[in-house]
């Protein structure tokens, strides 16, 4: 079995995983656009490849997964997600099982709006969201919101030109400087990160482990404790089943006055996905399963609460020529 691991980047400990996952003759795969992207030094063999705007890029992969015979494919990063989802025909023809949700959903999960608008029409509980800014103005008004608020892009990640607003005035020059902005309720409440995965042959929830999150950093979960709450499991597995998501996804959740808020969701290994590893809840290991034709068996909840994750720096040091570096 030959996995292919694409935009590796910085994600050291998942490519490791995956290596500790394999058997006599599985190999892992990975690419970057550049090579001091360090996680692509953990894998077996690693391509250079160009930015995926390249009109190219499509088929560069491809090619590897021809000359690799490569089993599966997923990717670390947003914007690779919705490529791999939109040509899902083409890598089934060639074999590769692509590791990840429909297009559909993978869309809805970066339109933050149509999420929001997916949440409500479940009747689950999550921040209100604006587009029009007069509505909100009126809701303001009539008391149905309060500031402060988010003002963030319908589309985005990585936590990226996110604003906390206190005043009209803020929301205006934000309004003014940039298009296709939203706004969204402030949620007030303690921070919790849920790593599910879903099984590819079946679509049912295999495990869920919950984490609360004590510091972000840059986006990420820099600190955080595992927790368990039935009620929230229950929540997260008929959510995730209902909507169809499959692999890997990375779910914030708020808890506020009680009631557990979905704010949103990443259809990809979370930043904060090593805790749960070290806390035994091992997704490489299901995927590699999947990847094998065997259905994963329902095993929610299976960790220790109170196992701490605390993030820290390493350094990878690599011998590479000042003219063949690719930043």
């Amino acid at each position: 079995m030959n996995l292919l691991i694409l935009s590796a980047g910085t994600r050291n400990k998942v490519v490791q995983y995956f290596k500790q996952e394999c058997r006599e003759g599985d190999r892992i795969i990975a690419t970057d656009c550049s090579n001091l992207a360090p996680a692509v030094y953990e894998a077996d063999v690693f391509y250079l490849v160009p930015r995926i705007t390249h009109p190219d890029y499509l088929k560069i992969i491809l090619d590897i997964c021809k000359k690799e015979q490569i089993t599966g494919v997923l990717s670390l990063i947003d914007p690779e997600l919705s490529l791999l989802a939109k040509h899902e025909e083409q890598f089934k023809a060639l074999g590769v099982t692509v590791i990840g949700s429909p297009y559909d959903l993978v869309e809805t999960c970066f339109n933050k709006y149509a999420m929001y608008e997916k949440l409500t029409q479940m009747r689950i509980a999550t921040g209100k969201c604006y587009l029009d800014k007069e509505l909100f103005y009126r809701d303001k008004a009539a008391g149905r919101i309060t500031y402060p608020v988010f003002v963030k892009p319908v589309c985005g990640s990585a936590s990226m030109h996110i604003n906390k607003v206190s005043s009209d005035k803020e929301l205006e020059v934000l309004f003014d400087l940039y298009e296709d902005l939203m706004i969204q309720e402030f949620m007030d409440g303690q921070e919790y990160g849920a790593d599910v995965y879903l099984d590819l042959l079946t679509g049912k929830v295999s495990t869920i482990f919950v984490k609360k999150k004590i510091k972000m950093r840059a986006g990420e979960t820099d600190k955080s404790v595992s927790v368990k709450d039935e009620a929230l499991f229950s929540l997260i597995q008929g959510f995730a089943e209902d909507m169809g998501f499959k692999g890997i996804i990375d779910i914030d959740i708020f808890k506020i006055k009680g009631t557990y808020y979905i704010s949103e969701v990443n259809p990809r290994f979370g930043g904060g996905y090593p805790h749960a590893y070290e806390s035994g809840v091992n997704v490489p290991r299901l995927i590699m399963q999947n990847l094998r034709g065997e259905e994963t068996s329902p095993d929610i909840g299976s960790y220790e609460e109170g196992i701490c994750m605390m993030k820290y720096n390493e350094v990878l040091i690599r011998r590479i020529p000042e003219a063949e570096i690719v930043e």
